[in-house]
């Protein structure tokens, strides 16, 4: 007996898979915002449209980490191993992205999206740049390695600021693309339509 493919999965999947390798002109620094990613999208969408848990986090987080391990091998030719330093952090902080898209968008319109954004850009940013901390934020005026003190922490959090906010404007803008488009979808196409 064969199995349907739900047509609404299917839609979710796609879109994904499509936003998820435009990291890659992000990564080879072929785009001229550094860290202009759809990563936020990806998980504030995953979140809000995947109707049970495992695929509201289970699929954003493979992609994340197909996208990642594609960038990791092709892009970067394996000069940091499979994976980056500190990567879970970063897989941490998503989750919370994809938390925050489960909770607050319910009910998905341009209020809720922008604000859940900018939320879960700023919780996103304090995760990631804290394991950059931990793991060994290097002062970019010195070169040198920062000790653990708290100074250093406001410094590594202000080095990272100009990056959350391409973060931001990415999150915001390949939101407006992902929410958008499935949203206009559903108005065309009632089987995209959560039963």
């Amino acid at each position: 007996m064969s199995q349907k493919i739900n047509p609404r999965f299917a839609v979710l999947a796609i879109i994904m898979i499509a936003v998820a390798a435009l990291r890659i002109p992000d990564a080879a620094q072929l785009n001229p915002l550094s860290n202009f990613t759809p990563i936020g999208a990806m998980g504030l969408f995953g979140g809000a449209y995947f109707s049970k848990n495992w695929k509201a986090f289970g699929f954003p987080l493979l992609t994340l980490l197909v996208s990642d391990l594609i960038i990791n091998i092709f892009v970067y030719n394996g000069q940091y191993g499979i994976m980056y330093g500190s990567w879970y952090w970063v897989y941490g902080g998503f989750v919370l992205i994809v938390l925050a898209g489960r909770l607050f968008l319910k009910n998905v319109n341009v209020k809720n999206v922008v604000l859940t954004g900018i939320g879960g850009t700023l919780v996103y940013w304090l995760v990631v740049d804290f394991g950059v901390f931990l793991f060994g934020c290097t002062d970019i005026t010195t070169g040198q390695t920062m000790d653990h003190s708290f100074t250093s922490l406001v410094k590594c959090y202000a080095q990272g600021a100009p990056y959350m906010k391409n973060f931001l404007i990415g999150t915001l803008v390949y939101s407006g693309i992902m929410f958008g488009l499935f949203e206009w979808m559903k108005t065309r196409y009632t089987s995209l339509k959560l039963a």
